[in-house]
């Protein structure tokens, strides 16, 4: 990349581009990936100051609405649009709340719902026609470094995250209502994890912090029932990784640390649901944690930034399935 980028987030566009916007290093700076040429361009500067631990959603009209995130050391609660065409840039309407390490899902219906971050239990929705925020309810409980997952009847899962204490809980968005409700707990609290809609519908849920260290441990919730399983243990414990389901359905699982050796893994692992195991993939050429993982059209997987062994990142590597 361009820049040294850590927490910032990356978005694959419809012409199979993938847009890096922020982070620590990144400041307000955003870039493009060709995956064609396999080359690195700048593209225009979000008009926030910078934003790291924000979200990127990439809308139904291929603009990508990024929300909140850290500018300096304090949440924001400034939204920006980017135009894929123009390459440049819009503000838009702002949030009710400042967030950050939030989540953002695009609805079926092509809104935008907005949870948590911080010690925030307040949700909003943005509705791209409009132009503008509403709230929807509040979850049961505070939650940042949680996970959203839209499910396939519509319904969005959250999990886990922490305010105060760190939480095993689970809840659903009924966006047809705007209700929340419980569902029943994970095995495990989790903090920084990881949740992934597989084919059969079903979340795979691994990792994260909990009871005070990092956990190898992996779940899955299955909609129909709204019970929770345990499936097989992942190689390593793990906390700031990322989870990203591949065309042939399995999920690859990247780097993180374990918090015991600090230092980020470069070690990646293959769950196959069809057997509910676990494989050891090649490790990485750099380990890292609070990095991005995009899936790109070809199949193959763009890795890109992170936190490493020598601090914030600028490389990108290629996953070929």
């Amino acid at each position: 990349m361009t820049n040294l980028r850590s927490d910032h987030r990356a978005s694959v566009l419809t012409d199979g581009k993938v847009l890096i916007t922020g982070g620590l290093g990144g400041e307000n700076s955003a870039e493009l990936y060709d995956p064609s040429t396999g080359t690195w361009t700048t593209t225009g500067n979000m008009n926030s100051y910078e934003r790291r631990h924000h979200t990127a959603t990439v809308l139904t009209d291929d603009k990508v609405l990024v929300t909140g995130g850290f500018s300096i050391s304090d949440p924001i609660a400034t939204t920006e649009l980017y135009d894929p065409l123009t390459e440049t840039w819009i503000t838009t309407d702002r949030m009710f709340y400042s967030r950050a390490s939030h989540t953002a899902s695009l609805l079926t219906n092509g809104k935008v719902l907005v949870t948590g971050g911080l010690l925030l239990a307040s949700a909003e929705l943005y509705d791209p026609s409009a132009g503008t925020w509403t709230t929807t309810g509040y979850m049961n409980y505070e939650r940042q470094y949680h996970t959203a997952s839209v499910l396939s009847n519509g319904k969005v899962l959250i999990t886990g995250g922490g305010g105060s204490i760190y939480y095993n809980s689970a809840e659903l968005y009924d966006p047809s209502t705007g209700v929340w409700n419980i569902t029943s707990s994970m095995n495990y609290e989790r903090h920084d994890h990881t949740a992934s809609v597989l084919t059969d519908g079903k979340v795979l849920v691994t990792g994260g912090w909990s009871s005070h260290r990092a956990t190898n441990t992996a779940e899955l919730y299955d909609p129909s029932t709204g019970v929770w399983t345990l499936t097989g243990n992942m190689s390593h414990a793990r906390f700031s990784h990322t989870a990203s389901l591949l065309a042939n359905g399995k999920v690859l699982v990247t780097d993180g640390s374990d918090y015991e050796v600090y230092l980020p893994f470069n070690s990646a692992e293959l769950f196959d649901p069809m057997t509910g195991t676990w494989t050891t993939t090649g490790n990485m050429n750099y380990g890292r944690e609070d990095h991005t993982v995009s899936v790109l059209k070809d199949g193959k997987v763009l890795v890109t930034g992170g936190w490493g062994a020598g601090g914030v990142l600028k490389s990108a590597e290629l996953y070929d399935p």
